[in-house]
């Protein structure tokens, strides 16, 4: 299913048995990929008991979780949702799935019901690589390379994405996304 090339709107998914606990059994959606660098969000690590509205002062009421996006700028509030048209500056990665957009309007969109909690991801920090370093981490085998679904965000459960999307992918990877977490209890 789709080819590897790296680009905006690709999924990285962790190899079975990355260590980085950042990133074990992560699915990564890269937001924004130049020569520069890359940055990207982890789309399956929920943050236990936090909601946005707890985190972000004078935000409207709005009981979604909030995400761990990645290990850089933590304290930064970044969103992904499906609504680009009615948010204005949001950034179009692939259809159906938007990055950012103006914060005012986004609180003011919440409020009104316009924006619902299936509508919308949001994620504290991000994953970022520097110029290089992705494609030295694709050459070592970090990580496999897939299309982006916006069910991904919008409708499969966290906790099985990355299986999901392994098994999307096809072939091999049908067998890859079956090995259990830990080797050493089998």
């Amino acid at each position: 299913m789709g080819d590897n090339k790296i680009q905006s709107g690709k999924v990285l998914l962790a190899e079975p048995y990355m260590l980085d606990p950042h990133f074990k059994r992560a699915a990564v959606l890269l937001c924004d990929h130049h020569e520069e660098g890359s940055i990207g969000l982890i789309m399956n690590k929920p943050v236990n008991n936090m909601k946005v509205d707890q985190v972000i002062d004078d935000f409207p009421e709005f009981d979604v979780p909030m995400f761990y996006g990645g290990p850089v700028q933590t304290d930064t509030l970044h969103y992904v949702h499906n609504v680009g048209d009615l948010l204005e500056e949001s950034i179009k990665i692939i259809d159906g799935v938007w990055w950012g957009g103006n914060f005012e309007k986004l609180k003011f969109l919440i409020a009104s019901s316009l924006i619902l909690p299936q509508n919308i991801r949001f994620f504290m920090g991000y994953s970022g690589w520097g110029e290089g370093q992705l494609a030295d981490e694709l050459t070592f085998g970090s990580w496999v390379v897939t299309d982006m679904d916006p069910n991904y965000l919008f409708k499969i459960k966290p906790e099985n994405l990355w299986k999901q999307a392994m098994q999307n992918k096809g072939d091999h990877y049908t067998v890859i996304a079956q090995m259990p977490e830990d080797m050493n209890w089998n």
